[in-house]
């Protein structure tokens, strides 16, 4: 089988992917690749796999905050698969708001650029919502392992996630290909595992980091500090029955570049890790059991921390 991860960009340039062929009872992984032609890309794991199962990772949201589909979907959409389904019932979700007077709840995203005064309880308030913390889904919060990412629909600052998310939603799953199957929705990830299919899974490189037992090591913007941990991800790879093909090998070595894109290799490296631990039984395969997680809100990979204690005004029962 074939196990993947995409590192996701707006610029295609910063688009990575990592693959890890499986060979006899272990992993060959290859160095990370341009991403390519988006709306290709289940086809060409597939094709690359022989028809063999794919799991692929990627590092954009998968699901809906359950404070938004609460105040707004429930009772006219079953879950976040069949809301992909329906998103032509919603003609302007992707269109990013320039200001708080035109944000609805069929568009969400804000804002296109930054100004003076922008706060995301303003966001908040603007959807209806009652605080900053209804923004986010429950794998976006900080746990005690990591820290919060970046809530769905803002689409502001270097950590966002939105507008990735916009692009990748259009590419990958508003018109999807008829083999792929998106975790955790469709049910636990090795139930999914079938000749000919595409598993689609969450996955956040500070959370892989704390799962291969890597922590805090300095930038990874930086050259020199992703260089650092070259001991830490061979001994990793080692650990997961995995070995580097020789180009992986040696961008390890060299800390993965010098340009910009540098750390977006190192993402997808990490991310196809966390997919391997999840393949190998040393991560579970499900989300905790919340129905909201499994419905609507996803789930990261592989992630056993509980979020922090959500502040007052979010909605917690399904």
């Amino acid at each position: 089988m074939l196990a993947a991860h995409a590192d996701w960009s707006v610029a295609a340039g910063k688009r990575w992917l990592c693959r890890a062929r499986r060979e006899g009872a272990g992993w060959r992984v290859l160095a990370p690749t341009p991403v390519g032609d988006a709306a290709t890309l289940p086809a060409r794991l597939l094709a690359e796999s022989g028809g063999a199962p794919v799991v692929l990772g990627v590092d954009f949201p998968l699901g809906l905050p359950r404070a938004y589909v609460a105040r707004h979907l429930l009772g006219r959409v079953r879950d976040f698969p069949d809301f992909l389904l329906k998103i032509g019932d919603f003609p302007e979700f992707f269109e990013v708001n320039q200001s708080l007077a035109t944000v609805a709840p069929g568009r969400p995203f804000y804002p296109a650029r930054g100004r003076r005064g922008m706060t995301r309880a303003a966001h908040a308030a603007a959807l209806g919502l009652t605080s900053a913390a209804d923004l986010s889904r429950a794998c976006d919060r900080a746990t005690a392992e990591r820290p919060a990412g970046a809530p769905l629909f803002w689409t502001l600052g270097a950590n966002q996630s939105g507008k990735a998310a916009i692009d990748a939603w259009r590419a990958l799953l508003v018109a999807p290909h008829p083999a792929l199957r998106l975790w955790p929705f469709a049910g636990p990830l090795l139930r999914l595992l079938a000749p000919g299919r595409v598993v689609i899974a969450e996955t956040y490189p500070a959370e892989a980091l704390r799962q291969l037992g890597i922590g805090r090591f300095g930038s990874k913007r930086r050259q020199g500090d992703r260089a650092t941990l070259a001991g830490a991800l061979l001994r990793a790879l080692g650990g997961l029955e995995a070995c580097a093909n020789p180009a992986l090998a040696a961008s390890i070595a060299d800390g993965f570049g010098a340009d910009p894109a540098g750390e977006d290799r190192f993402d997808c490296l990490l991310g196809v890790l966390s997919v391997l631990g999840v393949l190998a039984g040393r991560r579970p395969d499900a989300p905790p059991p919340d129905p909201w997680l499994a419905t609507w809100e996803g789930w990261v990979l592989g992630q056993t921390a509980a979020p922090r204690a959500v502040t007052p005004g979010a909605v917690h029962a399904a």
